[in-house]
């Protein structure tokens, strides 16, 4: 068995005890006050009763107190999986997006997520997913549009005759005021 890790010498129990008191972290109050009661001279599995874990998380609780001080016993947000694309590939999605496909190139007449998703395979051999395109897409401040759908037969010039328009001689009534009513 290796030995004990000693706990930082510029902090006491009562200091420890102030932090746990101020702060609005459950998690760190409740190791702030298992690291506390190592302070006052409890055993390990003392404080790990207190703290409602095991001997080695104590151990993992005390390197992260001496490394950081009370705050390196808030947990932080996991980091997550990396972006596939880096920065430069975003921009030339995004310049290809803007620029539109040339149906003689592209063999399409405008961008759907699934032949974005085979340019950025071709260009740059990255295998994405429909919805990661998507994902990356309104990081980059594109929306969703569609044109309005038109009917085949549709004749611009008579679309003016059937709009509606207000009369002109039409007026407002005038409003009546309290006094006239009564």
């Amino acid at each position: 068995m290796g030995a004990a890790i000693s706990l930082r010498d510029d902090f006491s129990s009562a200091d420890l005890h102030g932090f746990a008191k101020a702060s609005r972290d459950a998690d760190q109050t409740r190791r702030l006050l298992a690291l506390a009661a190592l302070y006052d001279g409890a055993r390990r599995a003392e404080a790990a009763r207190i703290g409602g874990v095991g001997r080695q998380v104590i151990r993992d609780w005390v390197v992260r107190f001496n490394a950081h001080g009370p705050q390196g016993l808030i947990d932080g947000k996991a980091m997550g999986r990396a972006a596939k694309l880096n920065d430069a590939q975003r921009r030339a999605l995004a310049d290809i997006v803007e620029q539109g496909p040339i149906p003689a190139i592209n063999d399409v007449v405008r961008w759907r997520l699934i032949d974005l998703k085979q340019w950025i395979w071709e260009e740059f051999s990255i295998s994405l997913h429909k919805s990661s395109v998507s994902r990356e897409l309104r990081a980059l401040g594109f929306v969703k549009m569609t044109a309005r759908p038109r009917h085949q037969g549709q004749n611009e010039l008579v679309l003016e005759d059937f709009k509606k328009t207000s009369i002109a001689s039409l007026r407002r009534s005038p409003r009546v005021s309290l006094t006239a009513r009564k």
